[in-house]
């Protein structure tokens, strides 16, 4: 069971950790009362962490009041999280780590579920793993920069064969050290690719670009390892159909290299409820290159989600 061992607060709101069923803490955030009328919850993408969100929280603030909840964390692994068996560096084991945290932090009233690149993919997984769920307590979902499957057909992605990722995941168990040593001599060299990858053609903020950069940098070799097998095979194209009309917002960058915009396309078109979100020249960090885009766009979702499940004979009969 999921449970809170510790909380405090700070300028950046509640912290609080949570236990997963299989005992991992989980390093949790929260902005917003505890008996807000909805909750949005915030699942960044591989090798990032809550933080990749602040600077859309920031924007988020302003147009927000204290009705809505605000929930980020960290997946396991990840961040301020704790490190787990590799064996359960999975997208499906996230999607039960994202009911953990919302069991704790947000038990009751309708939410609105937003991921970006992986997360988007959790939040799927999460729909296919907890189906009651859907148009009940969930009532709007967000896909930043996601895809619910071919992730190797196109983009970067194409150069994760199962081969070289499994090479590469035993080479991270047997020589760790080394390993690290050869990412940190890597780095620079690397550096220029990874901002080009997740930024697109306009100029980005250098404190931006630093973030981003460092949040991937501190990500353990052997997080980044573990997930790669959970992308390769991911495929929740079934649970589309199954997320019904509730009110949806599919959004990525035209210059995205990594999941590139031709996801996105395909995951509207199979969503009933949804809008497609085209950003002209962003990449896959688009929540933080144009994070006031972004921001606009999930105010409108949530308007359209507040109005659907207020509306007589909605048929979204939201769960306390």
């Amino acid at each position: 069971m999921s449970t809170i061992i510790a909380r405090r607060a700070d300028e950046d709101g509640r912290r609080v950790t949570v236990s997963t069923d299989d005992g991992v803490p989980i390093a949790v955030r929260v902005l917003g009362a505890d008996d807000a009328a909805l909750t949005v919850a915030f699942v960044h993408g591989h090798c990032l962490r809550a933080r990749s969100w602040f600077y859309l929280r920031d924007h988020l603030l302003r147009q927000w009041d204290d009705g809505i909840r605000m929930v980020f964390y960290d997946h396991r692994g990840h961040g301020d999280s704790g490190a787990a068996d590799p064996t359960t560096y999975t997208i499906d084991q996230l999607g039960h780590d994202l009911d953990a945290v919302l069991r704790v932090v947000a038990p009751t009233g309708p939410l609105i579920l937003v991921g970006h690149s992986m997360g988007a993919m959790v939040t799927l997984s999460y729909a296919r793993l907890f189906p009651h769920t859907i148009g009940t307590r969930v009532v709007g979902l967000a896909l930043i920069a996601g895809a619910a499957n071919g992730l190797t057909e196109v983009g970067l992605g194409r150069f994760l064969h199962r081969y070289a990722v499994s090479s590469l995941q035993v080479a991270v168990l047997r020589a760790p050290r080394m390993m690290q040593a050869s990412k940190r001599m890597t780095r620079r060299i690397f550096e220029p690719i990874v901002r080009e990858a997740q930024f697109g053609t306009r100029k980005v903020n250098p404190r931006m670009a630093a973030v981003a950069t460092a949040m991937l940098n501190d990500t353990p070799l052997l997080t980044m390892a573990s997930f790669l097998t959970s992308l390769i095979a991911f495929d929740e194209t079934a649970t589309l159909h199954s997320l019904g009309a509730i009110p949806a917002l599919v959004l990525a960058g035209t210059a995205d290299i990594v999941v590139p915009f031709a996801h996105s396309v395909v995951l509207a078109s199979q969503l009933a409820g949804s809008e497609l979100v085209r950003v002209d020249g962003a990449g896959h960090s688009v929540i933080l290159e144009r994070a006031e885009e972004v921001a606009l766009s999930l105010v409108a979702l949530v308007e359209r989600a507040r109005t659907g499940f207020a509306a007589p004979g909605s048929g979204m009969a939201v769960a306390g």
